[in-house]
């Protein structure tokens, strides 16, 4: 099954960053949003309070688009960013150095239209 996912071709695909308080995880898909490369800060070495950070991000999305790239031949991307974490824009510009092209970066973060129930007054 590994020598059937080398041989698949992905010109073009999607890169999905999920940016967090406490880690920055990038998913590469095809066309379709079937995964081809996963990553996460955790799986390049990087622990505790170094996780989140934008240098972490930067190496972890440089090695995945690397990876991608040599194994699956990806040339094409559009880019969600999903998150309000401090990988967000080091990941962002880590991928415009990348020898990928980008069609388009779209903002995918979900945002409250009314929040929670509010917690009922404090009596002291």
């Amino acid at each position: 099954m590994a020598n059937k996912k080398s041989a698949r071709l992905v010109e073009k695909g999607k890169i999905y960053i999920t940016a967090t308080f406490n880690n920055t995880m990038i998913t590469v898909t095809d066309e379709k949003g079937n995964p081809v490369v996963v990553a996460s800060c955790g799986m390049y070495g990087f622990t505790g309070t170094r996780k989140p950070t934008p240098y972490a991000a930067t190496i972890t999305i440089s090695a995945t688009i690397k990876k991608a790239i040599l194994n699956f031949g990806l040339r094409f991307v559009d880019i969600f960013v999903k998150g309000i974490g401090p990988g967000r824009e080091a990941a962002l510009r880590a991928v415009k150095e990348s020898s990928v092209e980008v069609n388009r970066i779209i903002d995918i973060t979900p945002i409250p239209h009314n929040g929670v129930r509010p917690p009922k007054v404090r009596r002291v």
